[in-house]
C-alpha cells in the first residue's frame, strides 16, 4: 500500500488538503488524517501538488522502424518523468499504423512500459490521404482515435467521408491543419523569420484555412474533430467561433507555442524547427488566451525525437520537431501559473482532466475506486534543463540551459511509483 500525506489536491474540484491511500492498483480512500502503518510506503507531500497523472495526447514514439530516435519504452519512460500516465502515440511510423496488425505490436510492447501508451490509427493508408483505412477494424485492434498527423489531409472530400466514417464507427479524428501546397518543406514562419534567414516561410493562413475548413466539414457531418497543435491567432478564434456555434470540435496547443516566438528558429537553428512553426508574439498571446478561457482544451507535447545528426542537418534540410515529454509541466507552470496566466487548477484540467474527456478514457480523476494514476509536484521549484539527463533517446530541444520553475516529485503509475526525483 502506499499512502501520499499532506498533498493539495488537484482534480478538477475545489482543491483541498487531504491523504490518498493506495492499494492494489487503485486508489482506496481520499480524506483527512488517514493513519500510516508499517506496511504502508508514505510520501510527504506537504507543499506538493497531488493531481491526476497527465494525459498527454500527442506524441511521436517512433516504434516500430524509427527506434534509432525512439521506443515505446524509453518513450514511456520519458512520460513518467514528465508526469504523464497516459500518452497517444501518433502512426507515422514504419510501417505505417493503418492496420490492426500494427496497432496490434504497438499496444502489445506498451504492456511492458512504465505508463500507457494508447495508439491512434491513421486515417488513410499510408498516410497517403488517397484511401480510407478500416476503421472499425483499427478500433477493434485498440486504436483510441485517428490521425494523419505529420501528412495532413489535404483533400476536402476525403476528409469529409473520414469523418462521416468516423462518426459512425465512435472514433475521433484529429487533424493536423496544414495546407501543404503553401507550407511544402520550408523551414520557418512566413515573417520576420523567412526575411531574416533569407528563406521561404510557412504562413499562417495555411494553418487557419485548414482549421476552418475540418470546423466546417465538422459541423457538416456531425464528427467529433480535435486540432493539433493550434499555433495561430486566426486559429484559435476560428475555434472559439465553431464552439460558440455548438460544432463538435476541440483543440490542443503544445508548451512552445506559449513559450516561444519564430526568433527562436533565428538564434537556434534546426533545434526551433516544428511543424506548424513557432510564430509571433501575438501568436504567442492569444494562445495564452485561448488556453485560459478554454477555447484551447488541451496542452500536449507533440513530443518528435529525432538523432543529433538529423538535427545537426542545415536548417532547411533537418526535420521538424522537438522532444517535449519531461519539460511539459514545468514549461506549463513557467509561462502559465507563475505570470499569473492560469490557475494550477487550469493547468491539470489542460493537462489531464479535458484530453481524459476528450479521449473518452478512465484517466484524468483522483476518487476512490479509480486507478492510482498521480502526479505529485513541486510547482515552485527551479531548476536547470539538461538534456543529456533526459530520459528521451533524443536530445533535440530548445529548452536546453533554460530555468524552469515547477518539478515532478513522483509520478505513479497503476498504483506502482514509477518516477521518483530523488532516484533520477
Amino acid at each position: 500500500m502506499l499512502l501520499i500525506k499532506n498533498g493539495h489536491i488537484y482534480d478538477g474540484a475545489p482543491a483541498e488538503t487531504a491523504d490518498i491511500l493506495v492499494d492494489g492498483g487503485k486508489i482506496a480512500a481520499i480524506s483527512r488524517e488517514i493513519q500510516a502503518t508499517a506496511e504502508m510506503q508514505v510520501i510527504d507531500a506537504a507543499g506538493l501538488i497531488v493531481a491526476p497523472g497527465l494525459v498527454d495526447m500527442h506524441v511521436h514514439f517512433r516504434d516500430p522502424g524509427f527506434e534509432y530516435k525512439e521506443d515505446i519504452i524509453s518513450g514511456a519512460a520519458a512520460a513518467a518523468a514528465g508526469g504523464v500516465t497516459t500518452c497517444c502515440c501518433m502512426p507515422n511510423t514504419s510501417p505505417v499504423a493503418d492496420n490492426p496488425e500494427t496497432i496490434g505490436y504497438i499496444a502489445g510492447k506498451a504492456m511492458g512500459a512504465p505508463v500507457r501508451v494508447l495508439p491512434f490509427g491513421a486515417v488513410t493508408l499510408g498516410q497517403k490521404g488517397a484511401e480510407l483505412t478500416d476503421f472499425a477494424a483499427l478500433k477493434e485492434a485498440g486504436t483510441a482515435a485517428l490521425s494523419d498527423d505529420g501528412n495532413p489531409v489535404q483533400s476536402a472530400e476525403i476528409a469529409r467521408r473520414a469523418m462521416k466514417l468516423a462518426r459512425e464507427c465512435g472514433l475521433l479524428i484529429v487533424s493536423h491543419c496544414e495546407d501543404a501546397e503553401m507550407v511544402k518543406n520550408y523551414a520557418a514562419n512566413e515573417g520576420a523569420a523567412s526575411r531574416a534567414l533569407g528563406i521561404p516561410g510557412r504562413p499562417a493562413i495555411a494553418e487557419e484555412i485548414m482549421v476552418a475548413r475540418d470546423a466546417m466539414l465538422a459541423a457538416e457531418t456531425g464528427a467529433r474533430v480535435h486540432i493539433a497543435h493550434v499555433s495561430t491567432a486566426a486559429s484559435v478564434e476560428i475555434i472559439r467561433k465553431a464552439k460558440a456555434a455548438g460544432i463538435e470540435i476541440t483543440a490542443e496547443t503544445c508548451p512552445h507555442y506559449f513559450a516561444l516566438t519564430e526568433d527562436e528558429v533565428i538564434r537556434q537553428g534546426a533545434l526551433a524547427r516544428v511543424n506548424p512553426p513557432l510564430r509571433t508574439t501575438n501568436d504567442v498571446e492569444a494562445i495564452i488566451r485561448g488556453l485560459a478561457d478554454g477555447t484551447l482544451d488541451a496542452i500536449a507535447t507533440d513530443h518528435a525525437p529525432h538523432s543529433d545528426e538529423e538535427k545537426a542537418l542545415p536548417l532547411t534540410e533537418t526535420s521538424g520537431g522537438m522532444i517535449g515529454l519531461e519539460t511539459s509541466l514545468a514549461l506549463a507552470l513557467t509561462f502559465l501559473y507563475h505570470t499569473g496566466e492560469m490557475g494550477i487548477d487550469e493547468i491539470v484540467a489542460r493537462m489531464s482532466v479535458s484530453p481524459a474527456r476528450i479521449l473518452g478514457i478512465d484517466a484524468g480523476k483522483l476518487a476512490a475506486g479509480v486507478a492510482a494514476d498521480i502526479v505529485v509536484f513541486d510547482p515552485g521549484e527551479e531548476w536547470t534543463v539538461e538534456p543529456e539527463r533526459f530520459k528521451s533517446k533524443s536530445r533535440n530541444t530548445p529548452f536546453a540551459g533554460m530555468k524552469l520553475r515547477g518539478k515532478v516529485k513522483y509520478t505513479i503509475f497503476n498504483g506502482n511509483i514509477v518516477h521518483s526525483a530523488d532516484t533520477r
